[in-house]
């Protein structure tokens, strides 16, 4: 198990070092200038050609690279040109916001999700499956932010029983936190209970057609039994893949949650340096989101390794 991990560890380091490359190139290439954006329409050009030269852009693009790299390696991630902030101080007040959705989105929707899916598979072609099934369809058809707005609507400005928008920190005391993040975490979780129930579901059907499971309803073992110790367990690979990948997707995407209900969070920041073309921003919040893709397969693997003895070798 240890060293498939390795082997996985150090083939993520290239795949990072691709990234790096076509984030930085890709950048680069693009039209727009940096320097004309800082000195405003008025600049002249003996002004822009200054601010090239500090920027480094006068530079030949591989010496470009090979500063901004080493400057990685020692843990810069340089200062955006904005707002003349180092861009690591940018990014630390907005990952608690982020990450604290993320997290609870994605534990309320295993905790809602698997046990549907689970009593969809075990109750295939029921009621009760049909109406897991409806609802999954409908957590997929209805936009983000429409749920937003109607749970804005209902629990904030009708029952007045949480705040419209705003984040308070969890260092702020539980309560005031919880009523800023119950609302988002809401919203977002509609998606995901569907995802993660129609996967489960899917998995469990597979499964629960397998020979140990006849035997060992055969040997007497309850119902409850065979659905968690032998049929979850063995249908949970699937379903580790979409909670991963589910939790890695909305460190990046939930950039209209935010916007919805004014979180400070990274998703805003990434939408307002792509606007401002704040390039060093930009490039430091595409490597931290690949990053954390990196981070969440490592995890998923060794998830895989703990349910899947067969993966190990």
């Amino acid at each position: 198990m240890l060293g498939y991990l390795i082997r996985r560890i150090l083939a993520a380091i290239p795949v990072m070092g691709v990234v790096a490359l076509f984030v930085f190139l890709l950048l680069r290439l693009t039209p727009g200038d940096p320097a004309a954006i800082l000195a405003g329409d008025n600049a002249t050009p003996e002004q822009l050609d200054r601010i090239r030269t500090s920027l480094g852009l006068n530079e030949p693009i591989y010496i470009q690279f090979y500063t901004w790299v080493a400057k990685l390696l020692h843990g810069d991630l340089g200062v955006s040109l904005i707002s003349n902030k180092p861009i690591l101080e940018m990014i630390g007040p907005r990952l608690e916001p982020s990450i604290s959705v993320a997290l609870a989105t994605i534990i309320l929707s295993i905790l809602v999700a698997v046990p549907l899916g689970v009593i969809a598979a075990w109750k295939h072609g029921t009621w009760i499956d049909r109406c897991v099934m409806g609802l999954s369809v409908l957590g997929f058809s209805v936009p983000v932010f429409v749920i937003g707005y109607v749970l804005i609507q209902v629990f904030a400005i009708d029952l007045r029983w949480v705040p419209v928008q705003g984040f308070k920190s969890i260092s702020a005391g539980f309560g005031p936190f919880f009523e800023r993040i119950i609302l988002p975490t809401c919203t977002l979780s509609f998606i995901y209970v569907a995802l993660i129930a129609r996967m489960t579901r899917a998995s469990m059907l597979d499964v629960l057609g397998e020979d140990y499971v006849r035997t060992a309803r055969a040997k007497g073992i309850g119902e409850t039994g065979v659905l968690l110790r032998h049929a979850l367990r063995n249908a949970a690979v699937p379903v580790i893949t979409v909670i991963g990948s589910g939790f890695a997707l909305l460190i990046s995407g939930v950039v209209v949650t935010e916007s919805v209900f004014n979180l400070p969070g990274i998703g805003r920041l990434t939408v307002d340096a792509v606007l401002a073309r704040d390039y060093p921003v930009i490039q430091a919040m595409i490597l931290l989101t690949s990053g954390i893709y990196v981070g969440v397969n490592l995890l998923i693997d060794v998830a895989y390794t703990l349910l899947d003895p067969r993966i190990r070798y």
